[in-house]
């Protein structure tokens, strides 16, 4: 089994040059074979009120339903990195809140680190306080989800030279805030590399170019899952979404034309002795 990396590994990946690889995953299944492939950290997103849950947004994804699925992903992969996401509302409102439910992410979900969005002074309290708690905080810039009133939509961030200068000072700051690593999200490639190039922790991107230290994608988007909508940037390397239908619709057929099950392959065996007096004991009884 791997040893699972610490945020010490993953500075010195950073230092030597070596990519970290990143994936989210919600359920225990998922969890297990990341981690036998190697995954070097694994992202617990809020992601899953969409993914699994089928909400429209991931607003509203509770603390429970993260926690849950945390423990699930903590169980699937024991020995790789987690990473759990801050759901809405849950540390928006206090430093005190933030502290209290990022607990219950490592504690109950048992996650490495948290995950928060946002880059406001409020924001950055947040990250001050539970950096100051004792727990690992990763933050996150760009297109951050749970600000897409505020951003006009769930579109792609920095695309101006004014907003592009934000954002590389929205790192900063969170970095300064006591961030152990930051997620850039939806930004243009030339701009995840100059966060990149001054951030001093690593930068994590999803759909930020190739400059970033590491990679994530949501699971269900690149094994082709997940099909309601396909960002630009994700690269799908499987077709899972039409072999899982076609299994389906296969087992449907089967069923309905009696094809399956099959008593000779897919059923449990009695010896003929055996069935011979439970079919006597049945007339026996008058049954």
């Amino acid at each position: 089994m791997p040893q699972k990396k610490t945020i010490a590994d993953f500075n010195k990946m950073v230092a030597e040059k070596q990519k970290i690889v990143y994936l989210t995953a919600y359920d225990y299944l998922t969890a297990k074979y990341q981690e036998r492939a190697g995954v070097d950290m694994i992202l617990v997103g809020d992601s899953l009120g969409m993914v699994m849950l089928g909400y429209s947004t991931t607003f509203p994804v509770t603390m429970d339903d993260m926690v849950r699925h945390c423990a699930a992903v903590r169980r699937g992969a024991p020995n790789t990195f987690v990473v759990g996401d801050m759901p809405y509302m849950s540390y928006q409102t206090s430093d005190e809140d933030a502290i209290r439910n990022a607990g219950r992410l490592i504690a109950e979900g048992g996650a490495d680190c948290i995950k928060l969005e946002g880059a406001g002074p409020a924001i950055c309290s947040r990250v001050r306080a539970i950096n100051d708690a004792g727990i690992l905080v990763m933050g996150h810039i760009g297109l951050t989800p749970q600000f897409a009133g505020q951003l006009g939509g769930y579109k792609a961030q920095g695309r101006s030279g004014d907003t592009a200068l934000k954002l590389v000072r929205q790192a900063k700051v969170v970095e300064d805030a006591g961030a152990c690593s930051i997620l850039v999200e939806g930004v243009p490639a030339v701009v995840g590399k100059e966060i990149t190039s001054r951030a001093g922790i690593p930068i994590l991107g999803i759909g930020a170019g190739s400059q970033t230290h590491g990679q994530l994608l949501i699971y269900a988007d690149m094994l082709g899952y997940y099909d309601d909508f396909t960002p630009k940037f994700v690269k799908k390397y499987a077709d899972i979404g039409k072999q899982i239908q076609d299994a389906f619709s296969a087992y449907c057929g089967e069923v309905r034309n009696g094809a399956f099950p099959v008593d000779s392959e897919h059923a449990y065996k009695i010896s003929e002795e055996e069935a011979g007096k439970f079919l006597e004991l049945l007339k026996k009884n008058g049954m």
